[in-house]
């Protein structure tokens, strides 16, 4: 299979002068997580909801300066994007989706930009439905958070594994899973246009078998449990790959909490299927 057989088409664009806001209702509109950045007939960069998500650390100089919603795309956006032609075969696109770390190769003809394919249009391949495997086969290990570790945790968690993250109760149980989408649309701003605060309090002993009481850890902008998705959709770890795929297709999400007897034993994401794809 080649890129023309599985590209999407046509493709929505952005320019350089709109701002992120244009760009994220854009983005959730047509349901897409990236948008290549058009200069005329000109290809100058691509805009992802990872590039969004990132930005969105209390500690970064942009955040402190203004809004992210009213930065020009051409602030966030990767310049001089990889691309690849209708031709090339999926084995490569995986195989460079993985290398570079990326989720879309906008396809290139002439010059001209006509299509974009993205790592949800290798899943719905013939090429992946055809892929013998279990899940316990190709899981990875679970990387997890407190429902009450701060935004800024859980970013510079999920940006140095770069995984999802599952958010766990007090308990250890599954309370819910946090995306790069999770942190990208998280609707940041109050009706006031502030950053919003809350106190985050935690129930602790004050004294080994002493009494527990509530007590104030800090002030912050948001936590897990704010950004977390929930239910989570969950498969156990003997299934196989084709009803994990079709899970994913069907709830419209990139990975699956694997679960056993109520425990957590892993993580299944796209990535790891694609591997198999690159393979």
């Amino acid at each position: 299979m080649r890129a023309v057989d599985v590209m999407s088409s046509p493709v929505y664009v952005i320019a350089p002068t709109d701002n992120v806001a244009y760009a994220r209702n854009l983005m959730l509109r047509h349901r897409v997580s990236r948008l290549p950045v058009m200069e005329g007939n000109e290809l100058r960069g691509i805009l992802t909801k990872k590039d969004i998500a990132y930005r969105l650390r209390q500690t970064e100089p942009l955040w402190r300066r203004r809004p992210i919603d009213r930065i020009p795309v051409s602030i966030l956006m990767t310049e001089n994007p990889i691309t690849v032609m209708p031709g090339t075969s999926i084995h490569d696109i995986a195989a460079t989706m993985l290398d570079r770390d990326i989720s879309g190769l906008p396809v290139v003809e002439n010059g001209k930009v006509v299509g974009i394919v993205t790592k949800l249009d290798v899943m719905r391949s013939a090429h992946v439905r055809g892929l013998p495997a279990r899940v316990d086969e190709i899981m990875e290990e679970a990387i997890t958070v407190s429902r009450y570790h701060s935004l800024d945790h859980v970013i510079n968690t999920i940006k140095g594994k770069n995984d999802k993250l599952i958010v766990v109760n007090d308990n250890g149980s599954l309370a819910g899973i946090i995306t790069e989408s999770n942190l990208a649309f998280y609707e940041y701003l109050d009706e006031r246009m502030n950053l919003p605060r809350k106190d985050v309090t935690h129930l602790r002993k004050e004294e080994p078998a002493g009494q527990k009481r509530f007590r104030y850890v800090v002030e912050v902008s948001a936590v897990a449990e704010d950004i977390m998705s929930r239910p989570v959709i969950t498969v156990p770890p003997d299934a196989s790959l084709q009803d994990a795929v079709g899970l994913m297709l069907e709830n419209q999400i990139n990975s699956l909490v694997v679960v056993e007897d109520g425990d957590i034993r892993g993580l299944l994401k796209r990535d790891d299927i694609i591997k198999v794809v690159a393979k």
